[in-house]
């Protein structure tokens, strides 16, 4: 039976009805018609679906809805023009592009959290997100401007 449920998207009030094992991450795309969190593996290991609830990188395919009701929810569209996502671009820091939201959202998560974080905790933080088209320089590079790092 649906159950509806308000959420705090991009600091939107929405509801939705949903059935109590809806994933937060199908919720947000086929509800609310916010796809920049992408499915990818659906098992928690490629972190394209990364979002943030409640201040934390969250891979939406592991939470279940019901879970981030009344929780702020921050998507890829919700970071439109930050300070991450311009150093990615500036940096070429992707390729297909599929992660790339995933990789933001966590580096976002990870200014918030740890804004002087050094490479060792830069490097911890990356490994939640797999990017199969290139190698990782750029996207360090990109991380290490955005946290005023010479390296990263």
């Amino acid at each position: 039976m649906p159950l509806r449920v308000e959420f705090l998207v991009n600091g939107e009030k929405r509801s939705a009805e949903i059935r109590q094992a809806d994933l937060l991450l199908d919720v947000l795309r086929e509800s609310f018609g916010l796809t920049g969190a992408k499915p990818g593996c659906r098992n928690g290991d490629c972190g394209t679906c990364t979002v943030i609830v409640n201040g934390q990188p969250i891979k939406s395919c592991l939470m279940l809805a019901v879970e981030a009701s009344g929780k702020p929810v921050v998507t890829i569209e919700g970071l439109q023009g930050s300070d991450v996502q311009k150093a990615f671009v500036e940096h070429f820091a992707f390729q297909c592009g599929y992660c790339t939201p995933g990789f933001i959202m966590n580096i976002h998560a990870l200014k918030s959290t740890h804004p002087q974080a050094d490479e060792a905790t830069i490097r911890d933080w990356l490994q939640s997100n797999i990017c199969r088209c290139t190698g990782y320089e750029e996207i360090r590079q990109a991380v290490a401007s955005v946290l005023n790092k010479t390296n990263a």
